[in-house]
């Protein structure tokens, strides 16, 4: 029953275009869809917090408007279902839709809110569907109004494989953290008398050590990267990154769970071992959240001018980009720059690569599949 239900989602989500065009009822079944799974998630996060919740969301929980916006989530995927059910003849969304705020409802009559408690282990379905909120809301209008491939779905090919990625560096953020911020502690641990020269930098303006920041980590992240470009067994975990066929904003989270540690672990190093202010490291993460989903993004921005002084979607597409040229090229995060001076810049004017991927695509698919795959001959 379950199988069937998750196939015939599966099939309405990837219904040709001309049943997916404006008025069909395709997109407020899918808004409706959506809904419903981020109010049954944050609803679990706060009944269960430290089971289903991250530490960093608990203020959310505590807010005394909480209850009225899992209501308003709740109605407002409600009155899109209905409107599915109204326009479009496969029902499925608008009913699956329907049935999980039924199940949202029940859980918040039945189970009562349990005392917070903090767990490194915990699986953070609140951080999960935040995450897709803020950038599913930002980019997918973005890909649709500007999109280059204008003809690419929503829920195209390997879309399911791209999601699971997602959710399980989403849900895994807090464990995550625990193993990349150890490297940085031990730095810390370790030079103790550094606080003087921490308080100079931390005391600098916040847009100048944001920049900074922004410096050290890319010089950090293009040696890194390069190093799992050129590394015949570091290749392996990149290559899943890279077997990706399609670009849009769901692509960039495609990543071996080894490679996210390892990444994370030494661009996090100087942003600590250095002293820069809290609220410079929070401006820093959010803005290279946004930029590693913008890269990837679908969209055919091509501003010339900002060539030369930041990495755009146009630069980073190349790195990914299935011809010959594409090799080894464009490793920068943030700064061309190091591209040019290390000699791997790579930048066709006004053209685009004619496809994604790995020559002969060696890569299988599926997630547990790619898991396994570096340590595979």
């Amino acid at each position: 029953m379950i199988h069937k239900l998750r196939l015939a989602i599966r099939n309405d989500l990837e219904a040709p275009e001309e049943l997916r065009r404006f008025g069909s009822g395709w997109l407020s079944g899918v808004a409706a869809l959506v809904l419903g799974i981020a109010s049954l998630c944050l609803l679990l996060g706060e009944r269960l917090q430290g089971v289903f919740s991250t530490q960093m969301l608990a203020p959310l929980y505590a807010l005394p408007q909480f209850t009225l916006i899992i209501q308003g989530l709740l109605v407002l995927s409600f009155l899109l279902a209905c409107t599915n059910l109204v326009l479009r003849r496969n029902r499925i969304l608008g009913f699956s839709a329907i049935l999980l705020v039924l199940v949202t409802l029940t859980i918040a009559q039945t189970l009562a809110a349990q005392a917070a408690r903090t767990s490194s282990l915990a699986l953070s379905l609140d951080w999960f569907v935040l995450n897709i909120l803020l950038t599913g809301f930002l980019f997918i209008p973005l890909e649709k109004l500007f999109g280059r491939l204008t003809q690419q779905a929503l829920f195209r090919d390997e879309w399911r494989e791209d999601l699971f990625y997602f959710l399980i560096s989403s849900v895994f953020v807090q464990t995550l953290t625990l193993f990349t911020l150890a490297p940085s502690m031990t730095v810390l641990h370790y030079t103790g008398d550094w606080a003087a020269f921490r308080d100079i930098i931390a005391s600098q303006p916040l847009w100048l050590q944001v920049i900074e920041i922004m410096f050290l980590t890319d010089f950090v992240q293009y040696w890194f990267h390069r190093a799992f470009h050129q590394v015949p067994f570091l290749w392996g975990f990149h290559a899943v990154h890279h077997s990706a066929k399609k670009m849009d904003w769901l692509a960039g989270s495609r990543m071996h769970i080894v490679e996210i540690i390892g990444l994370r672990s030494m661009t996090v190093i100087p942003m600590y071992a250095l002293g820069f202010a809290e609220a410079a490291l929070h401006i820093y993460i959010l803005l290279v959240y946004l930029n590693a989903t913008f890269v990837h993004a679908n969209v055919r921005f091509n501003v010339e001018w900002l060539k030369p002084l930041i990495v755009t979607p146009r630069f980073h597409h190349w790195h990914h980009g299935i011809e010959k040229e594409a090799i080894d090229v464009n490793f920068a995060i943030h700064f061309p720059l190091f591209d040019r001076l290390f000699g791997t810049y790579y930048m066709p004017k006004n053209q685009w690569p004619s496809g994604y991927g790995i020559g002969g695509h060696p890569v299988p698919n599926g997630y547990w599949k790619q898991l396994l795959y570096p340590f595979k001959k």
